[in-house]
């Protein structure tokens, strides 16, 4: 099944880290957060990657043309640095298609850009390449198929410390919350998408937006609810917390690493109510 992810976005939000980098390219430990999703993929049987390309183009290009293999992986090296011979490897078997799809695109023109490579897929994976998360993907394709909807994506507990707040008509408040501890819901942008997506998908629409409520109308559109691990890039904060908890060892999203368990996908969802779709 090919994963489509979206790569060129400008990251305003992290420009500490992606001034010249596109955001996907920001490293977590010593490889960007768009090889840990791309490993991701690839442990559950997914390594055939269109990368959807656009600001700092040459920057995802130069990375893999110019791949270190010995950076992630154990190595013999012999002849004081004449001969390395690699004990394994992260992208020997993977097929990765470069797709420039423009500078200023929304990532609904991004995913109609690369629609001639996904030609003969009936079903195909897509990502957002900013968040991270442990949920076990094989649920989330089965669930898919079994649903026949058109589209499927997961849903996770908003990480942001903001909390909720009910008015009356008058303004008295009535409540706070964290939002973390209401029955709110947002999209974590993994999706799974059937062939026939492109049917709702306009020229110029955001992949959300307008698509999702058409889907929506016709019951065309499922989640899932993931309740373990996921973590976003989006801001400087958060980067610092996906650093810290790699420098720790604390790595939840790595599975495949057999000393991480797999956490299975959980409800699924059947009121897009409390849903944030967009991101």
């Amino acid at each position: 099944m090919k994963v489509v992810l979206f790569c060129g976005g400008y990251g305003m939000r992290l420009r500490e880290y992606s001034e010249s980098i596109p955001k996907p390219m920001v490293t977590i430990g010593y490889r960007p957060i768009l090889w840990h999703v791309m490993k991701y993929y690839a442990h559950h049987g997914h390594k055939d990657f269109i990368l959807c390309l656009g600001w700092k183009a040459n920057v995802v290009k130069d990375y893999f043309l110019n791949y270190d293999e010995c950076l992630s992986n154990d190595f013999v090296l012999r002849g004081g640095g004449t001969d390395v011979s690699l004990l394994n490897s992260d992208i020997q078997d993977w097929n990765i298609t470069f797709v420039d799809t423009g500078v200023a695109s929304n990532i609904g023109q991004r995913l109609k850009a690369v629609q001639p490579y996904l030609k003969g897929e009936e079903t195909f994976l897509a990502n957002y390449t900013d968040g991270l998360s442990s949920i076990h993907l094989p649920d989330v394709i089965d669930f898919h198929e079994r649903s026949e909807s058109t589209a499927t994506f997961v849903s996770v507990r908003p990480s942001q410390t903001f909390h909720k707040v009910t008015i009356d008509t008058e303004g008295v408040v009535k409540g706070v919350q964290e939002i973390a501890k209401t029955d709110t819901w947002m999209n974590g942008g993994y999706f799974v998408f059937s062939q026939k997506f492109f049917d709702y998908l306009g020229d110029g629409e955001e992949m959300v937006d307008q698509p999702f409520q058409r889907l929506i109308q016709e019951g065309q559109l499922r989640s899932l609810r993931h309740e373990g691990f996921w973590g976003c890039m989006d801001t400087y904060k958060e980067k610092q917390l996906l650093d810290d908890m790699y420098d720790r060892g604390d790595t939840p999203w790595a599975v495949w690493d057999k000393g991480t368990p797999l956490v299975p996908c959980t409800t699924p969802i059947s009121s897009f109510q409390n849903i944030n779709l967009p991101r």
